[in-house]
C-alpha cells in the first residue's frame, strides 16, 4: 500500500518542493493553502484553505477521514514581517499562522496517528526560535512558541510509535528569506534533502545548516547582553 502523506503550506518554497519528492517517490499526498497549487499528478489532491479558517480543522478532518491517517505530515506555513506599531495586525497574523496553524493542525492529526499506532510529523521552525528581535519581535516569538511546542510533544510521544520533529533551518532561499544579509543561505533543494533525511531518522530535533550553529549562539549571546546589561 503506497504510503499517504499530508503537506501543509505546500503552494511554493519548501512546501512545493517536498511535495514533488514525495510525489517522485511513489506517495499519495494531500495538500493545504490558501492558493491553487500547481501539481498535477494522479497521487496528488490539494484543498485550497487558509489555516487560519474557521473551516481549517473541517476540512482536515475530513481528508484524515476519507483518505486514512497519513503516515507523514509536514507543516510548512510561515510569515515574517517586520514590527509596525501602527498595523499591530500583522502579529496577530504571524502568531495565528506561524504556531496557532500548527497547533490546530496536531490537534487533528496527532490522535489519528496515535490511534493507528504510526506517523510522523515535521515541523517546519528557524535558527531564530532562540533569539530576540527588535524588529521582527512576532516572527521570532512565534517560531520560539512552534519549537518549544513540537519539542515538548515530542517527549510527550516518546513512548509511542508518533514521531515529531522539530526541523530548525537558517535561511533558505524562498520568499521567506528577507534582508539584505542572508549568511549561510541554502537552496530549497537542499532544505529537501535534510527533510528527507529527517524522514529517515525521526530525530526530535534537526538544524540545518550546522555550520550556522555557533554564529546563532554568539548573536544570542550579544543580543542577551544588549537587553540585560544596557
Amino acid at each position: 500500500m503506497n504510503r499517504k502523506a499530508i503537506i501543509i503550506g505546500n503552494s511554493d518554497g519548501i512546501g512545493l518542493a517536498v511535495t514533488g519528492q514525495l510525489l517522485k517517490d511513489g506517495w499519495n499526498v494531500n495538500g493545504f493553502s490558501r492558493s491553487r497549487s500547481p501539481i498535477k499528478n494522479s497521487s496528488y489532491s490539494h484543498v485550497v484553505c487558509d489555516v487560519t479558517s474557521n473551516e481549517y480543522i473541517n476540512k482536515l478532518r475530513m481528508v484524515v477521514k476519507k483518505g486514512g491517517t497519513p503516515d507523514l505530515c509536514i507543516y510548512c506555513p510561515g510569515i515574517g514581517e517586520l514590527l509596525d506599531l501602527d498595523d499591530m495586525d500583522t502579529d496577530i497574523k504571524t502568531f495565528d499562522i506561524n504556531l496557532m496553524g500548527m497547533v490546530r493542525t496536531i490537534s487533528v492529526v496527532i490522535p489519528a496517528m496515535e490511534e493507528s499506532g504510526e506517523g510522523h510529523f515535521i515541523g517546519i521552525s528557524s535558527f531564530a526560535d532562540e533569539m530576540h528581535s527588535y524588529d521582527s519581535p512576532a516572527y521570532h516569538a512565534s517560531k520560539a512558541g512552534l519549537t518549544n511546542y513540537l519539542e515538548s510533544m515530542a517527549l510527550a510521544l516518546e513512548d509511542t510509535p508518533v514521531k515529531i520533529t522539530n526541523v530548525r533551518f537558517g535561511f533558505v532561499n524562498t520568499k521567506m528569506a528577507k534582508g539584505d544579509v542572508k549568511p549561510f543561505i541554502m537552496s530549497v533543494e537542499k532544505a529537501v534533502k535534510h527533510i528527507m533525511k529527517c524522514m529517515k531518522k525521526k530525530p526530535a530535533r534537526y538544524s540545518a545548516p550546522a555550520i550556522a550553529i555557533p554564529f546563532i549562539k554568539f548573536r544570542k549571546m550579544m543580543l542577551n547582553l544588549k537587553i540585560f546589561f544596557k
